[in-house]
């Protein structure tokens, strides 16, 4: 999955989103997720869901005659026809505290004190609380069943506007086996339709848990490693033999990466090429390709916040993407090592298909203000195969690789080198 997360505050009116969904397809991605765009409560935050079956006014086309729903099944319909499938946020973990739901089914919600119980979490120890929102309790209401029933009729609805897949909101919140079921249900109608969990900020425990749920897809940390420490192999290596992942260079939840490198295009280029290599799935938000800095807010966000940049990234990504789709080896989790050397600023990252006979060779250089020197006397110190090397990196290609082999790899570049273990074409 190459995935592109078009933010709906920013993007605007669906009557403005085909620009978005070109410039998707042109680059390569071939999945469009969205965040959620249904009524929010009170607080205006795309996550504070009021009413589920009808739609944000600020998505919608107040001078369209025609229903809300047509009006959204019109917008994945014009996704379709550039080729993209289309995701959306399925946040059935809480709704907003201004909810009808909570007047009509209290009984879906959690309790304490005779009270509803608001989200929260641990933030540099001290306790942050959603009190815009409040949490179902899919785990000991009353009415399990009604709850599920309706969270079912929910996806049903969506599926019926045509969409094809769904992010799940903190899904380890919920139970592994409401997940187990409602999937298996989901799918036994509809096979092809996705379900992702995010899973960030939880154990390692509950994300094992949570891929054993029938998810297709989790996302991992990727974005946070610093190319050294080894606990995002280690995380990978718990969970990549029961469900595929998917990382990120930035989210909607992250700073924007320009802006915490402060436009350092090694750096962008860098992230987005390790974020895409390194596991099945890759997810960009929109902006990225230009180097935006402001971040995306779940509430303020606006149309009006489209940065002009002089930077444009589009190139390089659709590189990258190529690469990702033309090698199978890139869309599995497969066997993964991080290789000793003797420079600490060079990362040697190894990869070995399971489906095929395909070996990667990642050379990137850590350090993105300067350049830094690679050598071996021969590729056999780092893969098992006994094919040439190919490189097939999105830029400043090597059409020979000779050995002994020198390179001063410039500032954050990475050279993808593919090759077989049994001789074969590549």
């Amino acid at each position: 999955m190459i995935i592109y997360n078009l933010f709906p505050l920013l993007a605007g009116p669906f009557a403005q989103w085909a620009e978005h969904f070109q410039r998707a397809a042109a680059m390569g991605f071939d999945w469009m997720f969205v965040n959620p765009i249904q009524y929010p409560g009170y607080s205006g935050s795309l996550y504070s869901i009021s009413d589920y079956f009808r739609y944000n006014p600020l998505v919608l086309d107040s001078t369209d005659a025609t229903s809300q729903e047509e009006q959204v099944r019109r917008m994945v319909a014009r996704a379709h026809e550039h080729g993209l499938k289309m995701m959306i946020d399925l946040v059935i973990n809480h709704c907003a505290f201004d909810a009808p739901l909570t007047r009509e089914h209290p009984e879906w919600f959690k309790h304490e004190h005779g009270r509803l119980v608001h989200p929260s979490c641990k933030h540099d120890d001290q306790t942050v609380v959603w009190g815009d929102l409040v949490q179902f309790d899919h785990r000991h209401s009353r009415d399990r069943e009604g709850l599920y029933r309706y969270c079912l009729r929910l996806v049903e609805h969506l599926l019926e506007l045509g969409f094809d897949g769904f992010r799940c909101d903190a899904a380890y919140q919920v139970p592994a086996d409401f997940w187990r079921r409602f999937i298996g249900e989901v799918k036994s109608r509809r096979r092809d339709i996705v379900f992702i969990a995010e899973t960030l900020g939880c154990t390692a425990d509950q994300t094992q848990q949570t891929a054993r749920a029938g998810f297709d897809y989790i996302f991992n940390s990727a974005k946070w490693w610093d190319f050294n420490e080894p606990w995002l192999i280690e995380q990978y290596q718990l969970t990549r033999e029961i469900s595929p992942s998917i990382a990120f260079a930035e989210s909607h939840d992250t700073e924007r990466l320009a802006d915490e490198l402060d436009g350092n295009v090694a750096g962008l280029k860098q992230r987005y090429l390790f974020a895409a290599l390194f596991s099945a799935g890759v997810l960009m938000p929109v902006g990225f390709e230009f180097g935006f800095r402001k971040r995306l807010h779940v509430v303020h966000s606006r149309p009006s916040d489209w940065e002009t940049t002089d930077l444009d990234l589009r190139p390089f990504i659709t590189a990258v993407n190529r690469i990702k789709r033309q090698y199978p080896l890139f869309q599995e989790e497969c066997p993964t090592s991080v290789l000793p050397y003797h420079n600490p600023n060079i990362l040697l990252l190894w990869k070995a298909s399971t489906r095929g006979p395909f070996e990667l060779l990642l050379i990137m250089n850590k350090d993105i203000y300067s350049h830094q020197e690679f050598a071996t006397d021969h590729f056999r110190h780092f893969v098992q195969a006994g094919a040439p090397l190919r490189d097939v990196s999105p830029e400043y290609r090597l059409e020979y690789i000779p050995e002994p082999f020198y390179y001063a790899l410039r500032p954050g570049q990475g050279i993808v080198l593919v090759t077989t273990r049994n001789g074969g074409l590549l």
